[in-house]
């Protein structure tokens, strides 16, 4: 045991990195090393001898093993020792140019949207993601057997046994943010709500997490008149052109009556979308006058005070003004796509300045 003690402690001494000190500890110290071999005789030993070998190859095996360890730690500083060596840096040096961050579309398009309602005297409401079926679906006339409530469309929060606290969900719009901004600041009132929204999907045009922007016009004397003209001036605003056609379909929505979806007159010649132009239609956001239960459920009179409501995805005006093919590649942080669509984080969108540059 003493030739195989200094044995592997001279190898262990004289190995220059670490793929020489594993080979040493296989062959010293692994299943087929000679320690192991020596600890396999032990069967054929009297009970005499083996109370003098046992000890004594345990304790060889927990040295070798000691010095491999001491070894191994004295490479890795060595190897440390080198890299700051070698990398060593002159900070006094000129700094290298780097690449400057960009804003995400997503971003963008909520502050370009932002500041093209701001003109017309809208403000911006908040309201948290996580909300409670009530503010989701009740209070926006959705009844409980509509397609909306179900699970598979909707995530809903877990909830222990017992607890008899209302469902909570995450918000499928932010049409709850509309009945907490009436709740707070009554009537008459003209708020946007953009944020995050959640849905069961996914796919080239759907993603289970995407971004609507919704608008609430609350007053004695609104018509569908005025929603048009407002959706008339975003849509010319938001697409930068000088004219637009409208086209208000008749739809239905719980929360709304009457209810239209709108079209936008629109061209696809060579794969581009032209908007303003052409003989194609799209359709890009829902509206209509905002139905009375809808109004009582944020304590507003509907004898006394009508309104309009609309809303469009962040997401989908973005792919269209912006050319993005795949819903999906808003969520992948992939940094090429990010630098090849983000913007320039000094370039504020105004409608005197510009929206996009």
């Amino acid at each position: 045991m003493d030739d195989l003690k200094a044995k592997y402690l001279s190898q262990i001494a004289d190995a220059a990195d670490e793929t020489g000190l594993e080979d040493i500890r296989i062959a010293a110290v692994g299943k087929k090393g000679e320690v192991a071999l020596k600890m396999r005789e032990l069967g054929k030993m009297t009970p005499e001898e083996r109370q003098i070998a046992g000890p004594a190859l345990n304790a060889l095996k927990d040295e070798i093993n000691s010095a491999l360890s001491a070894k191994k730690a004295a490479l890795a500083d060595a190897a440390l020792d080198e890299r700051l060596r070698t990398e060593w840096l002159d900070v006094s040096l000129p700094s290298r140019p780097t690449r400057t961050g960009t804003i995400h579309p997503i971003s963008q398009v909520s502050e370009e949207v932002t500041a093209i309602f701001a003109e017309m005297g809208f403000s911006v409401a908040e309201g948290p993601r996580i909300d409670t079926d009530w503010y989701n679906f009740d209070a926006l006339n959705i009844p409980g057997h509509h397609p909306a409530r179900a699970e598979m469309d909707t995530f809903y929060m877990h909830r222990a046994e017992g607890d008899n606290r209302p469902p909570h969900v995450l918000r499928t719009h932010t049409s709850p943010v509309q009945i907490r901004s009436m709740e707070a600041s009554g009537a008459p009132t003209r708020i946007i709500c953009p944020g995050g929204v959640y849905r069961a999907d996914y796919d080239q045009t759907h993603t289970p997490m995407f971004h609507q922007v919704e608008g609430l016009a609350i007053d004695k004397d609104i018509s569908m008149a005025n929603l048009k003209w407002v959706l008339e001036e975003f849509v010319k605003s938001y697409f930068e052109v000088d004219g637009v056609d409208l086209r208000f379909r008749a739809s239905h929505f719980p929360f709304t009556e009457p209810s239209a979806e709108v079209d936008i007159r629109c061209s696809w010649e060579g794969g581009t979308l032209k908007v303003g132009e052409g003989d194609d239609w799209l359709e890009i956001l829902g509206s209509g006058m905002v139905h009375p239960k809808v109004l009582q459920a944020g304590g507003i009179d509907p004898e006394e005070w009508q309104g309009f409501a609309f809303g469009m995805g962040i997401d989908r005006i973005a792919m269209l003004k912006y050319g993005v093919p795949d819903l999906r590649a808003f969520f992948d942080s992939d940094l090429r796509w990010l630098r090849h669509y983000g913007f320039s984080a000094l370039d504020v969108p105004t409608l005197h300045g510009g929206l996009s540059r």
